[in-house]
């Protein structure tokens, strides 16, 4: 994997050995980041299911003021871990190892977030919980982009709906904002 544009551009990243993630594939980071070139500038990011981080970083690299890595896996967090430090970008990063109800516990009461990344295991298809969690942390005009299989039905709680989808074979991102 690589990060694709920005001040890390064209820079080699890990990712955690195994089945257990699944690493965003280049082209649909691209294309995804292509989507958000207005919102990365300064926006604080907020990374649930990190993996190798490679969301996290490529915001960063293309000018996200900071992120919070947030992964269970011991493995994950290694590699995130390893990915900043080749990058040298450990003034803007956090990393939590923990389960995503205990981040959200403790991110609560610090400052918002305008991105969300949500890439959670492809079974986990009711996100009610996680996004009803995750509204106070979510900056007023902040955004959760979701990695989804692509034919996957996702429920989320009523008070988010779809802004844009995409999908690029096997696998779909759909950016949600607050109702109204």
């Amino acid at each position: 994997m690589r990060i694709i544009a920005g001040t890390a551009g064209g820079a080699r990243i890990d990712a955690p050995p195994g089945r257990d993630t699944r690493p965003t594939l280049d082209r649909v980071r691209e294309n995804l980041f292509n989507m958000l070139q207005g919102e990365i500038p300064g926006s604080r990011v907020l990374d649930l299911f990190a993996g190798s981080g490679a969301l996290s970083l490529e915001a960063l690299s293309r000018g996200a003021a900071l992120a919070v890595m947030v992964d269970h896996d011991r493995q994950a967090v290694q590699v995130e871990k390893r990915n900043i430090q080749r990058l040298q970008m450990e003034d803007r990063t956090r990393v939590l190892q923990m389960d995503w109800r205990q981040a959200v516990r403790l991110l609560a009461g610090e400052d918002s977030f305008d991105l969300v990344f949500l890439d959670p295991p492809y079974e986990m298809k009711d996100l009610r919980d996680v996004f009803s969690a995750l509204e106070p942390l979510l900056a007023p005009e902040g955004l959760i982009l979701l990695e989804h299989e692509a034919k996957a039905e996702i429920a989320v709680c009523d008070s988010f709906e779809a802004v844009r989808r995409r999908s690029w074979g096997y696998c779909g991102v759909t950016f949600f904002a607050r109702r109204g």
